[in-house]
């Protein structure tokens, strides 16, 4: 058996340390359907990830909530992943009685909510808005297709960041 130098030790010690610091996604090993969603859960993975990449938490805000499962519940009655399908994000949010700056992220077929948080990741325009820090607060949502019924993606995620309109001016 080779012998173990003080240099191999430190190089090990340094890459475990390093790795530790590079998490930037859902942590590993989590998965948190729809039918287990809590505030708890929803704020605990967003604000993880947000954590995680250097960003302050958000707050949870019931009325994005509203408007989020609007429009998971509607993707999931039509079976179609979009922003628009007669309701814009604008209407959902006023309807909701929110009336700050928002942004939204969907997602279809991911089954848990830390595979929705990845696919958010893994996508330029999608990160950004989960990672903005001009947001200061969010609700998010999910939607099953009814069971029996075929469906091309089974479950919707929605999820809307929302703000003061003048961190955009």
């Amino acid at each position: 058996m080779p012998a173990v130098t003080r240099r191999a030790v430190l190089v090990l010690c340094a890459a475990g340390v390093l790795s530790a610091c590079t998490a930037t996604g859902p942590a590993p090993g989590v998965a948190t359907t729809p039918a287990q969603l809590s505030t708890a859960t929803i704020t605990a993975a967003i604000n993880g990830v947000r954590q995680a990449n250097g960003r302050p938490p958000l707050a949870y805000n019931t009325r994005l909530e509203t408007a989020a499962r609007s429009q998971a519940q509607l993707m999931a009655r039509k079976d179609r992943l979009s922003h628009d399908l007669g309701v814009t994000l604008r209407q959902r949010v006023t309807t909701a009685g929110y009336d700050g700056a928002v942004g939204e992220n969907v997602a279809g077929g991911q089954r848990t909510l830390e595979q929705a948080i990845q696919g958010w990741l893994d996508s330029p325009a999608h990160r950004e808005t989960l990672l903005s820090t001009k947001f200061t607060e969010f609700g998010l949502a999910a939607a099953a297709v009814a069971p029996g019924r075929k469906s091309r993606y089974g479950v919707y995620w929605a999820f809307i960041a929302g703000g003061d309109f003048a961190a955009w001016r």
